[in-house]
């Protein structure tokens, strides 16, 4: 049996925070992805209330392994990034990347399957395929953009130049930036906020922005509807309502459903 280098702690915080250990620099070979692929397909059946993704304090990962991509060809290796990345985008409720040092490659493509980004001070980003004479498959090309804009991801993945941690938030790749003794104890104080809200309405709106991005705006407000509508018949909802009669805005305690 592989050794696992994907694990999952479900914290009593009601946070799941995947672990990603595999020496020296979080390569994301066909095992790995495997392990990742089958640990967000749990989370996704049985969804914590959040979930925090971290590589440790000296790399979040690498990227891909350059090994496999000669030997195994660009189409599995392709394969695999989409159905471990996918399987990460899919779970219904907040995902966090908690980012130390580098994520390249592969490594910001499985950042950017995330919801949110918290990384530290000296943390570095960027896809560096094109120095390789091809281009990022796992996703790069379609939610980078979608996050920072067509102009700006081209850039970065036609130069393939690494983008810091100041110039990553000023463009929005990440959300927050903190110093590297506290990125993990950033990213679950986050978590553990969030997993205390309405998570039901958390996975709908997830689900709703996602798939709106994918067609037109007039598609994109047809599944907001749809979604609105689910909402409105949560149990959250009701005691959300009832919570804003009796005691004003900002106090409902949620039950997640």
């Amino acid at each position: 049996m592989a050794e696992a280098s994907v694990t999952v702690e479900r914290r009593p915080d009601q946070v799941a925070l995947v672990r990603l250990d595999r020496p020296k620099a979080n390569a994301l070979s066909a095992e790995v992805l495997a392990q990742l692929q089958s640990a967000a397909e749990d989370l996704t059946a049985d969804p914590p209330g959040a979930v925090v993704l971290w590589g440790g304090r000296r790399i979040f990962a690498a990227g891909a392994d350059i090994v496999e991509l000669g030997q195994a060809g660009a189409p599995a290796v392709g394969t695999n990034f989409a159905g471990a990345l996918g399987a990460l985008a899919a779970v219904p409720r907040a995902t966090i990347a908690a980012v130390n040092g580098f994520a390249l490659g592969g490594g910001l493509e499985l950042a950017l399957a995330c919801d949110f980004r918290v990384c530290a001070e000296d943390a570095r980003f960027g896809l560096p395929e094109v120095l390789l004479g091809v281009i990022p498959g796992g996703g790069g090309t379609q939610r980078l953009p979608r996050l920072i804009g067509a102009s700006r991801a081209k850039e970065l993945i036609f130069s393939g130049r690494q983008v810091r941690a100041e110039e990553a938030l000023a463009i929005g790749l990440v959300n927050r930036v903190v110093a590297p003794d506290y990125v993990l104890e950033a990213a679950l104080t986050w978590a553990a906020e969030l997993a205390h809200g309405p998570l039901v309405a958390h996975g709908l709106a997830k689900a709703a922005v996602d798939r709106g991005l994918e067609g037109s705006l007039a598609d994109g407000l047809v599944v907001e509807q749809e979604a609105f509508t689910a909402a409105a018949r949560t149990e959250d909802a009701a005691r959300g309502i009832q919570s804003f009669h009796e005691h004003g805005p900002g106090k409902a305690t949620f039950v997640g459903r």
